[in-house]
């Protein structure tokens, strides 16, 4: 009888560790605890629940300097050994075991016994662009710089300019929690009053992605409310509440809303290439299995540099027709300018949105002219126009003035 598993994949450093020794002792370690010791009639017993080394292979240069040597090593995980959701599954392959010395979670691949608990995205890439009615293009954000201390006047004219200047969505500063100045509800309402009265200006819808925070308790409640107030759009700090929590919300009913997930403390997860857990699996194919409609990372061109092979990895993660779910929306994020659109499409291709806070907001034009920089930047890219070209286009003053401050790659 086979037995159904997930696999863990680990990238463990050690100068002179036997490797397939490691495996064994991990494979062993993290099931029955120990598996030569015990009598024959409780071998026959436990072995449905003893995980198996799948691979071992070993990196060692010749030469190689101190700290260099490694393995990537795979176990498999008995599906019986852990229920079926994601935080059962992280302490099984990797609770004890991200204490045991240098060694990096990189990857998860899970059984379909174990995937079949989770039904993913609720609305996805084609579910977002359903919504706004936009199929033929890449999508572009906008975020509050800044939120914390304006009250309801100032944050609403700010949504305004924003929305004005041709933006699909607009989210809060994942900073931005229950406050007096802008309670949640009295924050929807505000926010999409503007949206309303741009849209009248622009004919574009736009969703609006309020920050969901407060006790762990009440964050469904929060959503609901929130939805009952307007909202059209949750963000949502996933990694700090939990992917389980993620899973929760998205899988609710009455949460019938896009929701986006902030990569807010991933940085203590992902850099070391020692230690935690891979960018990939922990922004890319958890974020999405838990139901994330967007997810937000690290891009490579900004302020927050994520490795281009990293980032890539991430986008695949989300895209991937092998994870039976819908696919999540890539957002890469952070020191993003018009000038880097021909990059971003590039990289990304059509199913990306393009999120940028300083580079609407500071746009020399104002926050208007800043979205209309990107959205022009986005057209040109499309239709394979350089940007100092289409820049210099009648109509395209926003854009012109974004590469004058800013300047373009491509």
């Amino acid at each position: 009888m086979t037995t159904s598993v997930c696999e863990a994949t680990y990238r463990c450093y050690d100068d002179t560790a036997d490797f397939h020794k490691k495996a064994l002792g991990i494979a062993v370690g993290l099931t029955v605890g120990s598996w030569t010791d015990l009598p024959e009639a409780r071998k026959a017993e436990m072995e449905k629940h003893l995980g198996r080394v799948v691979s071992v292979h070993v990196h060692e240069p010749e030469g190689f300097q101190p700290g260099e040597r490694y393995a990537d090593l795979t176990i498999a995980y008995p599906d019986v050994n852990f229920s079926r959701d994601i935080p059962a599954l992280l302490v099984t392959v990797f609770g004890k075991l991200s204490m045991d010395g240098r060694i990096k979670l990189l990857d998860l691949n899970f059984s379909p016994a174990f995937t079949e608990a989770f039904p993913g995205p609720k609305f996805g890439v084609s579910g977002v662009r359903d919504r706004l009615g936009i199929h033929d293009r890449p999508l572009l954000m906008s975020i509050f710089k800044s939120v914390i201390g304006h009250d309801l006047t100032n944050l609403r004219e700010q949504f305004y300019r924003q929305a004005l200047g041709g933006v699909d969505l607009i989210k809060d500063d994942e900073i931005l929690f229950e406050n007096p100045l802008t309670p949640l509800e009295k924050r929807v309402e505000t926010c999409m009053d503007a949206a309303r009265q741009a849209e009248a200006e622009t004919g574009q819808k736009l969703l609006y992605a309020v920050n969901l925070t407060g006790p762990t308790s009440q964050l469904a409640a929060n959503a609901k409310r929130a939805i009952a107030a307007g909202a059209n759009a949750i963000l949502f700090n996933a990694l700090a509440y939990g992917y389980d929590v993620l899973h929760e919300l998205s899988s609710d009913p009455d949460i019938h809303v896009p929701i986006a997930a902030h990569p807010a403390l991933a940085g203590a997860y992902y850099p070391s290439p020692h230690y935690g857990i891979a960018a990939p699996l922990l922004l890319g194919k958890l974020m999405r299995l838990a139901g994330a409609d967007l997810v937000l990372f690290p891009s490579p061109y900004g302020s927050v540099v994520m490795p281009k092979e990293e980032n890539l990895a991430v986008q695949s993660a989300l895209i991937d027709p092998a994870l039976p779910v819908r696919s999540s929306f890539p957002v890469p994020s952070a020191g993003i300018h018009p000038g880097l659109v021909p990059l971003i499409l590039r990289d990304f291709g059509h199913e990306v949105v393009v999120n940028a806070g300083g580079g609407i907001h500071g746009h020399p034009m104002g926050t208007a002219a800043g979205g209309q920089a990107f959205r022009q930047a986005i057209a040109a890219a499309q239709d394979g126009i350089s940007l100092p070209v289409a820049a210099a286009q009648p109509g395209n003053e926003a854009l012109k003035a974004a590469i004058e401050r800013w300047g373009f790659k491509e």
